[in-house]
């Protein structure tokens, strides 16, 4: 299951004091989310497009996010709220208030954008700091299907055509050349310039390359448009936040004060003490 949130945000008013307003469908009663990913990145490079891929199964043009939104996600018997957030430079500001606690951060660019990438460590990485401390962090290339004749071909949704055919399994036709979807752009980014910036990543935070995730695992290139990738990057991070969610609960439970016992006991303290 998956419900969408918004949170709206007045531009008239500065930076520190803008006016937040959370708007969630009238039906729905919200559940406490048990842990939290933050998708950061420039703006146009995304970001709400890769979350409507994996949630509602479709790409669609999106205009620019303004203030965020967050969708829950049920992951088992967790729930995992994914945070979208804008990146224009006017709602800069709340970034580090959308990443406060958050488990996982995704930093997205666009391969046909270099800028894209340098921006995630000039502006977006400090933002981060109020992420907990044990924070995972992926680097997301999106709009790969651009460059790469792989991601242009559809990886998700093949379920609904079986659906039409009434369950019915049929032989896959001969693979055959096609010419791609449109002209191939040049890549401005590669895949060993986000494990680089991985690595920076990880000494801005004080964590350790040994133990941390490897580059290869955490460094994803994306196609919104195309779904290629988008399943795997969402369903990793949901299975490497786990353990988060559980240490989460085993401090709540060790928090947890029996009212009736501290009750009883200072009931006997004061009768000693008469």
């Amino acid at each position: 299951m998956i419900i969408k949130y918004s949170v709206v945000v007045s531009p008239s008013l500065k930076a520190n004091q803008r006016q937040v307003t959370t708007t969630m469908p009238e039906s729905t009663k919200m559940k406490k989310p048990d842990v939290k990913i933050v998708i950061l990145g420039d703006m146009n490079v995304g970001k709400t497009s890769l979350l409507h891929r994996y949630t509602e199964r479709k790409f669609k043009d999106t205009i620019s996010t303004v203030g965020g939104a967050f969708f829950l996600k049920q992951w088992g018997p967790y729930n995992i709220s994914i945070w979208d957030t804008a990146g224009r430079e006017q709602f800069h500001g709340l970034g580090s208030m959308y990443c406060r606690g958050a488990a996982a951060v995704i930093l997205t660019y666009d391969v046909t954008n270099w800028q894209s990438l340098a921006e995630l460590e000039d502006r977006f990485l400090s933002l981060t700091d109020t992420a907990s401390t044990d924070c995972i962090f992926a680097i997301v290339g999106n709009k790969a299907d651009l460059t790469d004749p792989h991601a242009q071909a559809a990886t998700s949704g093949g379920g609904q055509a079986d659906a039409e055919l009434g369950g019915v399994q049929t032989q896959p036709l001969p693979a055959c050349p096609t010419p791609p979807a449109s002209p191939l752009l040049n890549k401005q980014v590669s895949k060993e310039d986000a494990m680089a910036l991985y690595g920076r990543v990880l000494r801005y935070k004080g964590l350790e390359e040994k133990t941390s995730p490897p580059a290869e695992k955490m460094c994803f290139e994306t196609s919104a448009k195309t779904g290629y990738n988008v399943d795997m990057l969402f369903e990793t991070l949901f299975d490497m936040v786990l353990p988060s969610i559980l240490k989460k609960r085993r401090e709540g439970e060790n928090s947890t004060v029996d009212l009736e016992e501290s009750r009883g006991s200072k009931r006997t303290k004061a009768g000693c003490c008469a």
